[in-house]
């Protein structure tokens, strides 16, 4: 069985329903009804949040349980989303067809990042945004949220050696309090980037 089908199983939301602080301190910088992807999505939080900006929003997740309960906090809020089930190491995100990308708490091994981060380069259209927040490998001796394994963490270096010359409106490696649902509790070290496809 997925093991996220498991911690999005019952009734409750494990990150919570609102959004990640991050993502909604920088959506502004989208133009109004935007094409956004959301990766790793989860039980839709972001996704709602982008779509009731009015931007057009499509969620992947590998995980059922968290999709069908995306689709309804979709429902609670009175806005649409499309929901895509799939695996990120083959789902085909397009050529240039999105304004923005958001990875939020998208933690995958090196070897699979490899092939996110190539599609990603690949699916943002010429000036379009990749918005992301990480833990950073520090986050380890935390223990606040975020993988075991500082393998799947990312730091500044790791983003730019993926998108070289792209430009960087944001790019910190920074302590910072993040509270959302069970999942994240408290002071953590995180990666956040908003860069610009060239």
């Amino acid at each position: 069985m997925n093991p996220w089908d498991v911690r999005y199983g019952d009734e409750t939301y494990f990150y919570g329903k609102e959004p990640n602080d991050f993502l909604v301190a920088e959506a502004g910088r989208l133009a109004p009804g935007s094409r956004v992807l959301c990766l790793a999505e989860g039980e839709g939080r972001n996704a709602v949040h982008l779509a009731e900006m009015g931007h057009r929003v499509t969620a992947v997740d590998s995980s059922a349980a968290g999709l069908r309960k995306a689709a309804l906090l979709a429902s609670e809020r009175g806005v649409a989303i499309s929901l895509v089930e799939a695996d990120l190491a083959s789902w085909p995100m397009g050529e240039g067809i999105w304004d923005a990308v958001v990875s939020i708490w998208a933690h995958v091994l090196p070897e699979l990042r490899a092939v996110v981060d190539a599609s990603v380069h690949a699916a943002i259209r010429p000036g379009g945004l990749l918005i992301l927040e990480h833990y950073h490998p520090r986050q380890l001796a935390y223990g606040t949220g975020g993988p075991p394994d500082a393998r799947m963490m990312a730091t500044l270096d790791d983003l730019r050696t993926a998108f070289p010359r792209w430009r960087e409106h944001v790019a910190c490696e920074r302590e910072r309090d993040v509270r959302e649902g069970r999942g994240h509790h408290g002071p953590s070290f995180v990666t956040q980037v908003v860069l610009e496809r060239p």
